[in-house]
Parts: C-alpha cells; sequence; structure tokens
C-alpha cells in the first residue's frame, strides 16, 4: 500500500488555519445511532463554515469502538458520504480520530484512509504501558499509511506527560502534517511549540489549539523561542476542538477575525482577550472540569439539543450524563455571553434540513 500524502488545497488550508469541529455522536433515547441526526451534525458544520471536522474522536465516544457496539466504520461512512454529497466548492478536511495499540491504530488508519479520510488524529491515551520510543514506532507506522494530526492529551482524561525530547522526535517523522495540543497545561503546551520550532520539519506542522480552556490564548499569542541563535517564530493557526462543536458558526467568525488581526498586527488585543475569558468560562459549564470533565460529552450534546440539532443528550455509557449544576451553568453562560452562540444561524439551517428532523 502506497502512503497516502496530503492533498496541495488541503495542506495549503491546514497550513493557513481552519475551525475543524470534534464530531459527537447522536443517538436515540434506545442510545442507538440516529443517522438521520448524524448526518445532520455533519451538515451543520459544512454549512457553518467549518474547513473541516473530525470523526471517530473521544466527542463522538470511543466505545464505537467496542465490538457489541461495532460503530467505528459506520460512523466514519456516514460522515464521508455527506461530504460528498455536498459537493463542496472549497476545501474541507476530512479528519479520523485512531487510536489503540499499533495493531488497532495501523488497522483503523488503513480503514479510514480506504474511506477517503485525508488525516488521522492519532491519541495517544490509554497506552501507558508503551514507551516514548514504542509510541514513536507506532505513530511511523501510521504515517507510512496516510497524514497524521499528533496529538498531545491531557492526563485528566487518559493522557500522559511526555518529554521535550519525545516531542523532537515527534516532529521530525514523515507525513506528520499537524499536531494538535490538548494538554491544558502551559508546559507542555510551550515543550510542543519549542520543539516543532527547532524542528527541521518546523513549515511543514500545522499546530492547532485542543486546548478548549485556553483557546483565544493559544491563537493570539507569538511563541517565539531563541534555537541555534537565531529567534524563531511558530504559532497556533487553528483548532481542532470539542469546543468548536458546538456554536462552530461563531467559531468561524472568531478564528476570521484573529486571522484578519494577525495580518493587521493588531495582537493580541484587549478585546480578543477579553472575549478568550468568556470562552474559557463557556468551556467550563460545557466541559465540567468542577467534575473532572464528568460531563464533557454530555455537555456538548446538551447545547446541541437545546438548538435542536440533537433530541437528547444520550450517550452509549449510560453513566454519562450531566453533573450536579451543569444544566445551570450551561443556562448561566448561555444567557450571559449570548453575543457566542450561533442560535439564529442554526433556526435559519433547520429550515433546510426537513429531511432530517421529520
Amino acid at each position: 500500500m502506497d502512503t497516502k500524502l496530503l492533498d496541495e488545497k488541503l495542506s495549503a488550508l491546514l497550513q493557513e488555519g481552519t475551525v475543524i469541529p470534534a464530531h459527537p455522536l447522536a443517538l436515540t433515547a434506545e442510545r442507538v445511532l440516529d443517522e438521520k441526526r448524524q448526518r445532520l451534525l455533519s451538515r451543520y458544520y459544512m454549512a457553518s463554515g467549518a474547513g473541516g471536522m473530525a470523526v471517530a474522536v473521544h466527542s463522538t465516544q470511543f466505545e464505537i469502538r467496542d465490538p457489541q457496539i461495532n460503530l467505528f466504520e459506520r460512523v466514519l461512512r456516514l460522515a464521508i458520504e455527506e461530504v460528498e454529497a455536498a459537493k463542496l466548492n472549497r476545501p474541507f478536511i476530512k479528519v479520523a480520530g485512531i487510536c489503540g495499540p499499533s495493531d488497532q491504530a495501523i488497522n483503523e488508519a488503513r480503514l479510514a484512509a480506504d474511506l477517503g479520510y485525508d488525516i488521522g488524529l492519532l491519541s495517544m491515551g490509554g497506552l501507558g504501558h508503551y514507551s516514548e520510543d514504542e509510541l514513536l514506532e507506532r505513530t511511523r507506522a501510521v504515517a507510512a499509511i496516510f497524514p497524521v494530526f499528533g496529538f498531545y492529551l491531557q492526563p485528566a482524561v487518559g493522557g500522559r506527560i511526555f518529554s521535550y525530547s519525545f516531542w523532537e522526535r515527534f516532529a521530525e517523522i514523515d507525513n506528520v502534517v499537524g499536531i494538535k495540543v490538548a494538554a491544558f497545561n502551559r508546559y507542555c503546551t510551550l515543550d510542543v511549540v519549542r520543539a516543532v520550532a527547532a524542528s527541521s520539519r518546523k513549515d511543514k506542522i500545522a499546530l492547532y489549539t485542543g486546548n478548549d480552556d485556553n483557546i483565544i490564548a493559544d491563537l493570539i499569542t507569538p511563541f517565539r523561542f531563541k534555537i541555534k541563535g537565531e529567534w524563531v517564530e511558530k504559532n497556533f493557526v487553528g483548532g481542532l476542538l470539542g469546543q468548536w462543536a458546538v456554536w462552530t458558526n461563531k467559531a468561524v467568525d472568531l478564528l476570521d477575525r484573529i486571522k484578519l488581526a494577525r495580518q493587521n498586527g493588531h495582537l493580541p488585543s484587549k478585546n480578543l482577550l477579553l472575549e478568550g475569558v468568556h470562552l474559557t468560562d463557556v468551556n467550563a459549564a460545557i466541559f465540567d472540569p468542577a467534575h473532572h470533565f464528568h460531563g464533557c460529552i454530555p455537555g456538548i450534546h446538551e447545547v446541541l439539543r437545546r438548538q435542536g440539532i440533537l433530541k437528547g443528550i444520550w450517550c452509549l455509557n449510560e453513566k454519562e450524563v450531566l453533573s450536579e449544576g451543569q444544566a445551570d451553568e450551561i443556562s448561566r453562560v448561555y444567557e450571559s455571553y449570548q453575543y457566542m452562540n450561533d442560535d439564529a444561524f442554526v433556526q435559519e439551517f433547520l429550515k433546510q434540513q426537513q429531511d432530517l428532523i421529520n
């Protein structure tokens, strides 16, 4: 099997920076796949102006891989079908979540590549028994199949801390085209950015924030390091985020405003910093760090339910529900930061989707 490389137009979009929402899973009250609402979600992200979407990732629920549930391939296929049917006249990056031990990751990568996915978001969660060297070998094996998005996942939800040396070596792997930093930790985030800035492949790797607690700060901060006597700058250009699975149209507007401010040399601005505080407050309500992120996925679902995109907040794991007081917190931020929601856009969008919502 030949190694799949990233299309030139998709590569340009990835490097320029775009909004890539992490695709949730739509279920019925019986906790079976709601295919129409799953398709509706994909259409929403495309209509919102997102530059791609990530499917079979954390927000799609890792249980889709359980043999008794067996939804991994199906949700990947549904999203691809919707992208193909949309016949978009612009580049759109299709990212597939890849996880598990090396054999599983390789099989998932082959399937995703065969289905038409452009990049694999390679999770290193749940592999505490792997050494850093073994994880690098696993990455090389997947990168030999198709392009890889690295993924620094916070320990609170199954990730681990990596050495600076790990990211130095990771950045040198051919066909690594991006890294999502979701460490929720400034020290760890700096390790990745500095390692990429020092890499011979620094211009081939796009940095995407996955730090849902620090989105705007990541995107407007100039990261500049002295490397071998010279100052080198490497910055976050976009986001691959669970937070951007909701209010996506406004997320697209936000990134456009940040890009314009960059071009005009107006970063950082007081208004964007203030908006960053608001967005972190919103994320605290949705992602539920007060209860160790237990209500993260139901929190995303709850916002989509209130907008009419999802019918309910059901998860495959019956124990995944909103935490105590979380619904009230979501109501609070909804009321406090009305400028951040895209409810009006969603209502117009739903009027055009009667085939899926009746």
